[in-house]
């Protein structure tokens, strides 16, 4: 069974003359500790520094043939030596933080790895490609009360690039990570020692990274630029021979001057986004499936929007398939969000008004939704469909389908325009649905409107890189109307659910009063965000903000 454990560390270069074992200039030896390590005693919230002695370990690095996990940052060993031999997977979660998840020691990947890599390496194979064998000279940062803080380690590394010719390297370099519930801020303390000592921050985020880098074979040479951690490669699908090398953002990409090029940098960085979402919303991440559906709207919606930069015949498909995609995985997303927004109107409610088994009653409701959609949210991410989903991104931005003369023109001309007619489809929305009585056919109205302005916002947030502040202020406007609409729709299908609820108590013999409370209290809710939507609407359409786009 795997296990996850947060890992929050900082990686440092020795100076030159202490990478042999000198002592590093600027601080005393640590007594007793590492080589080439200053007093970290001294650094502030440190009581003493425990030495641990060494520990000796070896690590086989896999990865595809053309190193997809390398490219986004994730790294998968088998690792022998230390008190946590086993797989190892590591996923990026922000600058010098990663989740490491950990399975017992097997000849081969271990499934339940394999299956959170499914969305980079589709059907490719994981063979080794870097063996490292270091020897790790370990202390421990105490606190007061002599609890562990932080684990230092010295790293002499012997790094070797598998394959039918055998490239090596070595070096030394300097750990720091967290013990678990340890204060971040610690490491700031730290870093003030080692930097006054002559260290420096790695250049390399993972050994891995720097073992691709400085073992990348003259005819692969394309190999260390794809694996380097802060950036930037993209993972390819079956069968798309240099899409990696076309998506990669690396220090030198150029910025986007064209039409097209803003466009397209936006879908990539949905697709990207999809691919990442992917092993979150397996392991059950928080708000994951959000995050996953939220890519899939704005790439659908961007398909829409610049059907004149991207040809639409070719993105239609792809946008139809990424709607089944957000549907597939909403079942189980949305009925979450309503039992929610069913609790806390619960929970306003004094215990007075509160009659009969009422949260008995909405926690058998809930998990009656509920049940099976986890795995069936799962078994849709190992799906043929949704893989050749992913294969399609994939070959649609490699060779995008653009059309003259609108890709090639200036940002500045074509994405307000596209901005624009949004709008004018929000705007028609809008009026119709205020010019309705309330009332069933308003609700719908009202609805559409809701997704007219999710898409006038998203057609606005990918033109923010060209348009600046003009587009940021629309985007701010957009997003108030689908705030005030968003919880109008839903309103609408809380009266549902709470109509359901109560004829359920009525049929058990329970009283359905409290539910009935509740549709009152959320039709009172829908009617005050009606009452709203004139006046959000009269800012958010407010000519100034339209003209501001143009120039």
């Amino acid at each position: 069974m795997a296990e996850t454990k947060r890992e929050i560390e900082r990686k440092y270069e020795l100076p030159s003359r202490s990478r042999d074992g000198g002592v590093a200039s600027g601080g005393a030896v640590v007594s007793g500790g590492a080589a080439g390590l200053p007093d970290l005693a001294r650094a502030k919230g440190v009581d003493a520094v425990r030495a641990d002695g060494v520990v000796e370990l070896d690590a086989v690095y896999y990865d595809t043939a053309d190193l997809r996990l390398a490219a986004g940052s994730l790294t998968l060993r088998r690792r022998t030596g230390g008190d946590d031999a086993g797989w190892h997977l590591k996923l990026p979660v922000s600058p010098g933080v990663r989740d490491e998840i950990r399975a017992p020691l097997a000849d081969t990947v271990p499934e339940e790895l394999t299956a959170l890599l499914r969305s980079r390496i589709r059907d490719a194979r994981l063979i080794p490609v870097v063996r490292l064998r270091t020897s790790r000279d370990i202390s421990r940062l105490l606190g007061g009360d002599g609890a562990p803080l932080a684990e230092v380690s010295v790293d002499t590394v012997r790094a070797q690039r598998l394959g039918d010719t055998v490239v090596a390297t070595s070096w030394t370099e300097v750990e720091v990570e967290l013990t678990d519930d340890a204060d971040p801020a610690l490491l700031d303390a730290v870093d003030k020692k080692l930097r006054k000592a002559g260290l420096r921050p790695a250049s390399a985020a993972s050994k891995l990274s720097r073992a691709l880098t400085e073992t990348a074979r003259e005819d692969t040479g394309k190999d260390a630029q794809g694996a380097k951690d802060e950036g930037a490669g993209k993972p390819v699908g079956k069968g798309v021979k240099g899409a990696k090398a076309k998506r990669a953002k690396g220090k030198g990409a150029k910025r986007p001057v064209t039409a097209a090029e803003h466009v397209l940098a936006y879908l990539r960085v949905q697709a990207d986004a999809i691919v990442a979402q992917d092993p979150a919303v397996r392991r059950d991440l928080p708000d994951s499936v959000h995050q996953l559906r939220v890519a899939t709207r704005r790439m659908r919606s961007a398909f829409r929007t610049y059907g004149k930069v991207v040809d639409r015949s070719v993105t239609d498909p792809i946008g139809e398939e990424l709607k089944w995609l957000a549907a597939e995985l909403g079942i189980d997303r949305d009925q979450e969000v309503l039992n929610e927004r069913l609790l806390s109107r619960i929970a306003e409610l004094p215990d007075t008004l509160l009659l009969g088994p009422v949260r008995a009653r909405l926690r058998i409701w809930n998990a009656g939704r509920r049940a099976g959609s986890r795995s069936q949210a799962v078994a849709v991410l190992d799906s043929e469909r949704y893989l050749a989903l992913l294969d399609s991104l994939d070959a649609l931005l490699a060779d995008p389908p653009l059309l003259r003369p609108a890709a090639a023109n200036r940002p500045g001309k074509v994405l307000p325009a596209a901005i624009l007619k949004d709008y004018g489809r929000l705007a028609g929305r809008v009026e119709q649905a205020l010019e309705l009585p309330p009332g069933e056919e308003r609700d719908i109205a009202l609805h559409n409107a809701r997704k007219a302005a999710k898409r006038a916002r998203y057609a606005a947030e990918a033109a923010l890189p060209a348009l600046g502040r003009p587009a940021q202020r629309f985007v701010k406007r957009m997003k108030a109307v689908q705030t005030v609409l968003g919880d109008h729709q839903d309103s609408v299908v809380a009266r549902d659910a709470l109509r359901d609820l109560g004829i359920r108590a009525h049929a058990a013999g329970e009283s359905a009063f409290t539910w009935g409370l509740l549709h009152g209290h959320e039709e009172a809710q829908a009617a005050g965000r009606e009452r709203e939507l004139p006046q959000v609407w009269e800012r958010a359409s407010a000519p100034g903000l339209r003209a501001d786009l143009t120039g």
